[in-house]
């Protein structure tokens, strides 16, 4: 006699998993921030515009899987406590098959923490859902007063940010390679839970004032149960019309766009936000009945452009560098206008088309067989020269788009939405050893992974052509 045994349950993907999560944050983040819908509504009013008035934008990005994107593109920030908060958020975003890419230290900026990226990294992945998560440790040892520093870490040490389903599915998903549909399901609702806003401090009011007189994010990051999600970022195809728009919408912008000037041919990374809500919250002094607001969460649009090679960033960072020494903007936005001029001016040392930044080997671009190519290759021998190929229409590229973040915009951006007075200057080095040590892995190298992807596509592309093994001169 036979004997049935019940068939294993599939696992999701990661990609599933990760969508799931990204449409729960923002609901949730729209129940919380209602601004975040507004904003929402006008990126998809802005981005229709520009995909109906730009034919070739649209054939752009539909030619490098991106068009399908666009909708769902987000990315959040969360700054964390402690090297345990940290190690354990590497491996629940796991989960959703997002991995720590780059290093970026903000103490230079004034801004007490060092973080990385979180994010899928393979194209595929990258164009089902791009979700990333910029993540901050604070550095406690900026902390100048001893006596506080102590005090932050003794009140870190005791709180548990993660639910106790949360680990444990994250271990099933360790521990099995995968997770089922109703697992994923339950694994987005507790994973959730670390992300939400709790109006409760976990401190007293004295003690928030001192650690918010220290720097404004290290009450954000010590002072509450958990690192509520501070902003969710929807990507925009023309942040300046979404810029000018915002006061419609009944929404008021920071003074000036971060990153680089507009351009015909975009670059790295443009965002903008909305000023920072000032909430309302409980203190533990008397069971909650001292009340006071904290000012921490904003709204935020992006920009995103073409991923820069090495050479390009030395280009980039040296003309950002050159304006930001030579023009600041006050409170209030004064010196914007002055700032937008010259920032333009300075860029116009960094080329403005496609073909140029390739051949300088400013960017990073994807290669595909063109159907003329395949179709003449299949009747004679085609040039084993790249460049060759792309003057006779056999060979086409597309630009890669930048997926990772600056650093001196991301502390912009904090700045912006932490007050004007928050400048400090910290006197310290970058410590990338401590925090991969925290992280228990090493992170990722950006550039490294752009220049993978655009030599598979090379690659892929020369064997359509057949042209693979072929001695060929070096695309840039």
């Amino acid at each position: 006699m036979s004997r049935s045994f019940p068939m294993p349950q599939a696992f999701v993907s990661p990609d599933r998993i990760r969508s799931l999560f990204t449409e729960s944050m923002s609901q949730m983040y729209r129940a919380e921030v209602p601004q975040y819908g507004a904003l929402i509504e006008l990126v998809a009013d802005v981005n229709a515009g520009c995909l109906e008035n730009d034919p070739d934008l649209r054939d752009r990005l539909a030619r490098a899987g991106e068009l399908e994107r666009i909708d769902v593109e987000r990315h959040g920030a969360i700054r964390l406590g402690t090297a345990d908060e940290l190690f354990t958020i590497r491996r629940l975003f796991a989960v959703m098959g997002m991995q720590p890419v780059g290093y970026y230290d903000l103490s230079v900026a004034g801004v007490p923490v060092h973080s990385t990226s979180f994010r899928p990294i393979d194209e595929a992945a990258l164009n089902v859902n791009p979700f990333r998560v910029f993540t901050s440790l604070l550095r406690l040892e900026l902390i100048e007063d001893e006596g506080l520093r102590g005090e932050a870490e003794a009140i870190l040490a005791k709180r548990r940010i993660y639910t106790p389903r949360a680990v444990a599915l994250i271990e099933r998903h360790e521990q099995n390679s995968g997770l089922t549909e109703a697992e994923a399901t339950e694994f987005v609702a507790e994973a959730l839970e670390t992300f939400r806003w709790h109006g409760e401090a976990t401190v007293s009011a004295d003690t928030y004032k001192r650690l918010h007189d220290a720097h404004r994010l290290i009450a954000d990051v010590v002072s509450f149960k958990g690192p509520h999600i501070n902003h969710l970022t929807p990507r925009t195809l023309d942040i300046d019309a979404v810029q000018a728009r915002m006061p419609e919408r009944g929404i008021t912008p920071k003074a000036v766009i971060e990153g680089p000037p507009r351009r015909h041919c975009d670059i790295l990374l443009r965002q903008t936000s909305f000023k920072a809500l000032e909430e309302t919250i409980a203190f533990s002094d008397d069971d909650g009945a001292i009340q006071g607001t904290h000012t921490a969460r904003f709204g935020e649009i992006e920009q995103r452009g073409v991923a820069l090679t090495a050479k390009g960033r030395v280009l980039y960072d040296q003309l950002l560098a050159s304006v930001r020494g030579e023009v600041q903007v006050g409170a209030g936005g004064a010196k914007a206008g002055a700032y937008d001029h010259e920032l333009a001016a300075r860029f116009k040392a960094l080329p403005d088309s496609w073909d140029e930044l390739r051949r300088a080997g400013l960017a990073f671009f994807r290669y595909s067989a063109t159907p003329a190519g395949i179709v003449a290759a299949a009747g004679s021998t085609l040039p084993g020269d790249p460049e060759a190929l792309i003057a006779k229409g056999y060979l086409a590229f597309t630009p890669i788009v930048y997926e990772d973040f600056l650093p001196v915009s991301a502390a912009g951006i904090f700045q912006s939405n932490l007050g004007t007075d928050q400048q400090q200057n910290y006197a310290t080095r970058s410590n990338r050893d401590a925090f991969e040590a925290a992280l228990g892995a090493t992170v990722q190298d950006e550039l490294a992974l752009y220049a993978e992807r655009q030599a598979a596509s090379l690659d892929s592309a020369l064997a359509a052509l057949g042209l693979a093994g072929l001695p060929l001169k070096t695309v840039a």
